[in-house]
């Protein structure tokens, strides 16, 4: 059998239900045209994870790990039936694998589980009587075989994991935006598309907050040299950005209004929650003017996780925002969400300036 095509679409490809038959065509097409079978890793529809935390919340406002792992998971796994059921639908054999069936097996961390190894042969039992193997992102299993979850939006990373267990030499990642620009388009006016980005420069961006993939993604692409292409999750799935070893030095600005500054009360404060928060394999950044640490992309509950390890607790100072420049990283810290998209127009606008002076220490403090 062939080396199948990995392909992951997250939430945004799927903004109503018949989203589902309309992506079922187009995958169907590409299995005539291509003459390959597919591996397809999905997300569930926008805010559904949302939507199962906020009913977790209200039964237990602190819960568990493992049972947020159990719960929230379960959003991608209505996404990936759903999209079997379409394929069903066009007349495509197609099936489901969850994560306890995947081959991908992690350390018991429930909630940002890190992969310790994977088996290639349940995905490739699955091809052999289906044109499409259909996966819910994110999910795992630990060694006991009990559920565990990579983390949020980290579909980016089951598909990786995949296509290197598989070895396909690519995998894409099918968004609402096309690539990885130098900022979020969204948010923020005059950016541009970085067409070709190294490993490096995007596993650094994602360490930052950048959206578009997960870090862990990206320096697990490194490893298996898997090149990661980023396309557009509509007709005609137009590849923005190449994620591999080769990209020019990038200017870019990071912003993740989900991401959280914490100041503590000293130094030696700051590195002990940093080490708790890395130790749960919780992407943080020691911000290094300062006992500050920042916790990158929310959902995390801080002022539990920092209870449960017995830490004294952080004030929350702010957002941060990130520029990049090549290797260099300087982290700025807003008051708020409003403040944020302000500095990150303006620190975009300066970094677009060939002459402009880039800064030399990290992070400078507005508005706290």
């Amino acid at each position: 059998m062939s080396t199948p095509a990995v392909l992951k679409f997250g939430g945004s490809s799927f903004r109503s239900l018949s989203s589902y038959g309309s992506l079922a065509e187009e995958l169907g097409r590409r299995v005539d045209e291509d003459g390959t079978k597919l591996v397809v890793v999905v997300s569930g529809q926008p805010g559904e994870t949302e939507q199962f935390r906020d009913r977790l919340s209200r039964v237990n406002p602190h819960p568990e790990d493992e049972t947020v792992a159990g719960l929230l998971t379960l959003a991608d796994t209505v996404g990936a039936q759903l999209l079997a059921t379409a394929l069903h639908r066009a007349g495509r054999t197609a099936a489901v694998l969850a994560g306890h069936q995947l081959g991908l097996v992690t350390d018991s961390a429930f909630m940002w589980a890190r992969l310790e190894r994977s088996d290639p042969e349940p995905i490739r039992a699955a091809l052999r009587d289906n044109d499409v193997v259909v996966v819910p992102g994110g999910q795992a299993a630990d060694s006991q075989g009990r559920p565990t979850w990579l983390g949020k939006n980290s579909s980016d990373l089951s598909a990786v994991a995949l296509a290197a267990a598989l070895g396909a030499p690519r995998c894409e990642i099918h968004s609402d935006v096309d690539g990885i620009y130098s900022t979020d388009p969204h948010l923020v006016s005059g950016t541009r598309l970085l067409k070709e980005v190294s490993y490096d420069i995007a596993a650094m961006m994602s360490l930052y907050g950048a959206k578009v993939l997960h870090r862990r993604s990206v320096r697990l692409a490194q490893k298996h040299r898997v090149e990661i292409a980023c396309r557009l999750n509509r007709a005609p799935f137009r590849t923005g950005s190449v994620i591999g070893k080769r990209g020019a030095s990038a200017a870019a600005v990071v912003l993740n209004q989900r991401s959280t500054a914490l100041r503590y009360a000293s130094e030696q404060d700051a590195d002990r929650a940093f080490a708790a928060f890395h130790g749960a394999n919780i992407d943080t950044v020691r911000l290094t003017s300062g006992p500050l640490v920042a916790v990158i992309g929310g959902f995390v509950d801080l002022e539990e996780f920092q209870r449960r390890k017995g830490l004294t607790p952080g004030v929350v100072a702010g957002v941060p925002v990130t520029a990049l420049r090549g290797s260099k990283a300087a982290t700025h810290v807003a008051a708020d969400e409003d403040d944020a998209l302000l500095l990150a127009q303006r620190l975009h606008d300066a970094l677009q300036d060939p002459d402009a002076r880039f800064p030399e220490s990290e992070p400078q403090l507005l508005g706290v």
